[in-house]
């Protein structure tokens, strides 16, 4: 397992920081996805499909059979859950979510037992209500990853798991350019193109997987134990 293409050098760091990106908000976040949710199976759902595939062939392995899927949008990655998994799916869209349910009910998917509108900062659930949460291309989308974060580990039990699948910056390149052309751009987007692994953990050590993704690399899954607090 190697952090290398994750870790931005100290050079770059500083060129991120003087170059701050534009702020997300629950509303910007809102209406972006309002704008998305009628294309979003078919602008995204191709290239993202190995990742989501990847995490949730993970959740499936683990132990324990409550999961929290954080971000579900229109539901693409719900027919994969193994049907002894019973999944809840929240998300922040009104318009994702909806086609998340049409998604359940066309396919009969009876392990998906609830499906909420909800902030996933400031989730509603009690302390280690769930196994597993799994967050496929959220982190970037939130005002704030780290408190996303703290949230997911608040839901979950000690011992579950915490899975990930995001896009990372890159180190340097066409891709880093691109990356930073895009940040102030956020907010018409929807998410951050310079987000990188130190915007969700304090410290990338915390995570024991990190694994690319097809296609080139673009997603990475990152799988985060969690731990009990000392």
């Amino acid at each position: 397992m190697s952090h290398a293409r994750l870790q931005q050098p100290p050079s770059k760091q500083v060129d991120r920081l003087a170059h701050p990106r534009a702020a997300l908000d629950v509303e910007s976040v809102r209406d972006a996805y309002r704008r998305w949710a009628g294309v979003y199976d078919g602008v995204f759902g191709g290239v993202s499909g190995a990742g989501r595939k990847r995490a949730v062939a993970m959740a499936n392995k683990l132990p324990g059979t409550r999961v929290l899927e954080v971000g579900v949008g229109t539901g693409l990655a719900l027919p994969l859950y193994h049907p002894q998994k019973r999944v809840v799916g929240i998300d922040l869209s009104r318009d994702m979510l909806r086609h998340a349910r049409e998604r359940v009910e066309s396919r009969g998917l009876r392990n998906v037992v609830g499906l909420v509108e909800m902030d996933a900062e400031a989730m509603a659930f009690e302390d280690d209500s769930f196994d597993i949460a799994v967050a496929m291309f959220t982190a970037t989308v939130v005002p704030d990853a780290r408190r996303l974060y703290r949230e997911m580990r608040r839901v979950v039990r000690p011992g579950g798991e915490l899975l990930f699948v995001n896009h990372f910056a890159a180190e340097g390149g066409l891709r880093w350019w691109a990356e930073r052309t895009l940040a102030p751009l956020s907010r018409v987007l929807g998410w951050h193109p310079d987000f990188a692994l130190t915007d969700l953990l304090d410290d990338p050590r915390q995570a024991v997987e990190i694994t690319e993704c097809p296609p080139f690399g673009l997603f990475t899954l990152v799988r985060v134990p969690n731990l009990a607090l000392a």
